[in-house]
């Protein structure tokens, strides 16, 4: 059974850091595509960061770029999102998720992605 699960999540000042982690378990993941995703109330999901479990590609989109990093750790089957620099805005529900379908695209969509984690919140205050 594929599971993923987050954890990392909290309240934090603005400007402060978080580190988010994805450990992912149920298949083999060598030719799949992590993505980070968050979701702020009455919002629609919104894309953080994408990553290429094989090749280490990675994606960001503006409003993030610059603040978070994604990596990954293959021993551990674990996906991660460094957050920097926080601000209030990055408030939301952070979920990872996975999808193996498209080897070697960089995919930024949630409707892309088949697994998903339960989500973990982050409130940055001001």
């Amino acid at each position: 059974q594929v599971q993923l699960v987050e954890s990392g999540g909290g309240l934090v000042q603005a400007g402060g850091s978080l580190r988010l982690s994805c450990a992912f378990s149920g298949r083999t993941w060598s030719r799949c595509a992590m993505g980070w995703f968050r979701q702020a109330p009455g919002k629609e999901r919104e894309f953080v960061a994408f990553i290429n479990w094989s090749t280490g590609t990675t994606r960001y989109p503006d409003s993030v770029k610059g603040r978070f990093t994604i990596s990954r750790d293959n021993a551990k089957n674990s996906v991660y999102l460094q957050m920097n620099s926080l601000k209030p805005e990055d408030t939301a529900v952070y979920y990872c998720a996975a999808d193996c379908r498209w080897p070697g695209l960089v995919i930024t969509l949630p409707t892309q992605y088949n697994y998903w984690g339960q989500g973990t919140q982050v409130t940055v205050s001001s």
